[in-house]
């Protein structure tokens, strides 16, 4: 947390709110959290430059301030807020931009996991973000592009699917929910699932995606976007955090496992280990 949907909300939202500003100044309150250039390096190549744009690849927001790119990664509870520069600094604002127009940019991480790295186009990006997978919507990842990537491993699908290398941007609590809505158990090894079940699986990734996009994503702990307003998805959530309520679908309790070290949520009827279960009827192909 923040996933995907999250992070694109984010990126819409300061989109609208920055784009067009130039900064002004920058103080970096807590280091660590630029880990390239210097923190003092960081601050002085920022001002004046204007922010013509922001994108995102993955879970990783890139604002670009030409020459340079902040790649910025929010991991577990990073926001961004814009903000009037009178308002008062809340709790663990580790990172303030100053803007054109007298509003401020700040960035506010309780656990100070976030990162960010100020890059020009001949430096290399990091790690993580070289080694990203396709992006769900990309037309290029086909349901034999999965497959294929699927039938190279034999750890448990959601494990598979987890990592950022197969398929960029996905989080625990939109694994689970994508594989409810296509019937496949958590625990099924990924060379397990063949291509009609791929079929449907990505089918249900892409549909899950884009209804929390359109919600705004999910609130399940901190996350705001730049408006400081929380995501509506947890209310429509199948399986995630709904452990020994009833499936929304066949009134089964729905059960929790720890798989990897994380909480995993499914429904025993509707994703049997057997994969007899056939996806649930309202899967449909959309797109962003």
């Amino acid at each position: 947390m923040p996933e995907l949907p999250e992070v694109e909300t984010v990126r819409r939202g300061l989109s609208a709110l920055v784009v067009g500003k130039t900064v002004v100044y920058v103080h970096v309150h807590l280091p660590r959290i630029v880990r390239h250039p210097s923190p003092e390096e960081f601050e002085k190549r920022l001002v004046g430059r204007k922010i013509e744009s922001i994108d995102r690849r993955g879970k990783y927001l890139l604002f670009a301030l030409p020459p340079y790119t902040l790649v910025s990664h929010l991991r577990m509870e990073g926001q961004y807020r814009v903000v009037p520069k009178d308002e008062p600094l809340a709790l663990h604002t580790h990172v303030i931009f100053g803007l054109s127009d007298g509003s401020e940019l700040r960035y506010r991480d309780v656990r100070q996991f976030g990162t960010m790295d100020l890059l020009t186009a001949d430096e290399t990006l990091p790690s993580g973000l070289l080694t990203l997978g396709p992006e769900p919507f990309d037309p290029a990842l086909t349901p034999h592009v999965l497959y294929q990537s699927l039938h190279k491993r034999s750890a448990p699908v959601k494990s598979v699917l987890l990592d950022q290398s197969v398929v960029a941007g996905l989080g625990n609590i939109y694994v689970d929910e994508a594989l409810f809505l296509a019937g496949v158990h958590p625990l099924t090894k990924a060379n397990r699932i063949g291509q009609r079940r791929c079929e449907a699986l990505l089918r249900a990734i892409r549909d899950v995606l884009t209804r929390a996009i359109a919600a705004g994503g999910s609130s399940i702990r901190t996350y705001v976007n730049g408006y400081g307003r929380h995501g509506g998805f947890q209310m429509q959530l199948n399986a995630y955090g709904r452990e020994g309520q009833p499936c929304l679908v066949c009134g089964q309790p729905i059960e929790k496992i720890r798989l990897g070290g994380r909480g995993t949520h499914y429904c025993p009827n509707c994703q049997p280990r057997s994969g007899r279960r056939r996806p649930h009827a309202d899967v449909s192909p959309s797109s962003v």
